[in-house]
């Protein structure tokens, strides 16, 4: 699981540096849910240039 956040994290670094066409911007985003099953977390990060999105939600 790490090392494929790892490869996602370094995927998106290297398409935002913009060396093949139009650069990438990274996107983030997490939040807490409390409910009656308890406590949960979601963690989304990505990277997109408009046309095309990438992403991994946690």
């Amino acid at each position: 699981m790490t090392r494929s956040v790892l490869a996602l994290c370094a995927l998106v670094v290297l398409a935002a540096c913009g060396a093949d066409g139009e650069p990438f911007r990274p996107t983030a985003s997490g939040g807490v849910t409390i409910g009656t099953n308890g406590i949960s977390t979601t963690a989304n990060v990505g990277a997109t240039n408009g046309t095309v999105s990438i992403g991994l939600s946690l």
